[in-house]
């Protein structure tokens, strides 16, 4: 259930209309909340506020609120073409869906149609006394809060869309994906004996999957009397000959019986891949901008190198969570769901840049000491897929480096 509120969050924090909706609702009912308690006799004890203090206050509100917004807003686009030209078009989702910019952009739209709507009330003769003193005190706080999102947003504004700041939100993202795939992925499974054979389960739509929900599947599997073998992970392109399962039913179970819907159902299927329960789209996109660093237009080796070292945090981070499972007891014994190839994530995220700055001595003596200390951890795959890929990045930078010094100066480091 929390991985299912967290990914609907995740889609709204995409749609920028959103939270100022839901802002503009909360002010129209503030306004309406003075008139409330204007009604509460024993409330008739505050000191008078004038109508025309109020009036200017609102109007000085209502007048800057709405110029602000619209100038939020273009620095916003901005930004947002900023990350998509500089870093890659697969950043935009992370970008978009920065909280501080949509909190302030959603406190400047809802204090305009605050100050609006309790102008025309104030000007109407909607409050009395009490009325007008709390509808100054809600006044006073709208614009603390607008000043304060103001002030936050000047200072994240200046960084949103810049490379560095895109390449920390996509870290962060592939950092949770990886976090909540192994969350749902168990470490082994148990067919059960009895269920000989699989049919396959395909979906009615083609795009990809975003998400599976593992405890719908089980609760199908246990319904029925299932073993369900999951065939596409998040990130898997569904095209009409791949399936989504493999399902196989005892013998004394009629396929009649049985509810595919239910098995359809537990995955989102989207025209897009997203970062949820991603990590290969995380390290696909880090790798795309990598790359871009690296051609002959931008020349920014600084770049890629310092996406490989988000990497080492990445895998290392994934190695710690690894063994920290180890212990734990299979959750859903009649789901099995194939690991992540830790090969595969490492031609993601390596073999474009390997390959790419082969003839750039930084970025090759940066890859071979990334895969050092990768190899260096208490994990064997890990260790293993680290020396393949340090094999395959020097076979790159010999061939593209021309001079013999550079050579040396890496294979002595590729030989440790």
């Amino acid at each position: 259930m929390n991985n299912r509120i967290s990914f609907i969050l995740n889609r709204l924090s995409e749609r920028l209309w959103i939270k100022p909706l839901v802002i503009s609702i909360l002010s129209v009912a503030a306004s309406f909340l003075a008139k409330f308690i204007d009604e509460i006799a024993f409330l008739h004890i505050f000191p008078e506020i004038t109508p025309d203090s109020l009036e200017t206050l609102l109007g000085i509100i209502a007048a800057s609120m709405l110029g602000i917004a619209v100038f939020a807003v273009g620095a916003m686009v901005s930004a947002y073409s900023s990350a998509s030209s500089a870093a890659t078009p697969r950043s935009l989702p992370l970008v978009i869906s920065d909280d501080v910019s949509q909190n302030a952009l959603s406190s400047f739209i809802g204090a305009f149609i605050y100050s609006v709507v309790s102008l025309i009330a104030l000007m109407n003769g909607f409050y009395g006394t009490t009325g007008r003193f709390l509808l100054f005190l809600i006044t006073i706080i709208v614009f603390c809060i607008v000043i304060i999102n103001f002030l936050r947003w000047i200072d994240r504004i200046a960084r949103l869309g810049r490379l560095s700041s895109t390449i920390e939100k996509v870290e962060t993202a592939t950092r949770d994906a990886l976090r909540n795939s192994k969350a749902i992925l168990p470490l082994e499974s148990k067919p059960e004996p009895n269920h000989p054979d699989g049919r396959p389960v395909f979906s009615p739509e083609i795009g990809y999957v975003q998400r599976i929900d593992i405890p719908e599947l089980q609760s199908a599997a246990v319904r029925f009397d299932l073993q369900i073998n999951v065939q596409a992970l998040p990130g898997t392109f569904l095209s009409p000959d791949q399936p989504l399962a493999l399902v196989s039913y005892p013998k004394h179970t009629s396929k009649k019986d049985i509810d595919s819907g239910m098995i359809v159902n537990s995955f989102t299927i989207g025209r897009d891949r997203i970062y949820d329960e991603d990590p290969r789209f995380g390290f696909l996109t880090l790798s795309e901008i990598g790359s871009r660093a690296l051609s002959p237009a931008v020349n920014d080796p600084g770049t890629a190198i310092y996406i490989i070292d988000a990497y080492v945090r990445l895998f290392t981070n994934w190695s710690k969570a690894e063994n920290d499972q180890q212990s734990e007891k299979l959750a859903y014994d009649r789901v099995v769901i194939p690991d992540i190839p830790l090969d595969e994530l490492f031609d993601d995220a390596f073999n474009t840049i390997a390959r790419d700055g082969a003839g750039i001595i930084e970025v090759a003596l940066r890859l071979q000491k990334a895969f050092k200390s990768l190899s260096s951890l208490s994990n064997e795959r890990l260790a293993e897929v680290s020396i393949d890929h340090a094999r395959l990045a020097f076979r790159y930078a010999e061939e593209a480096l021309s001079l013999p010094e550079e050579i040396k100066q890496l294979r002595e480091i590729y030989n440790q």
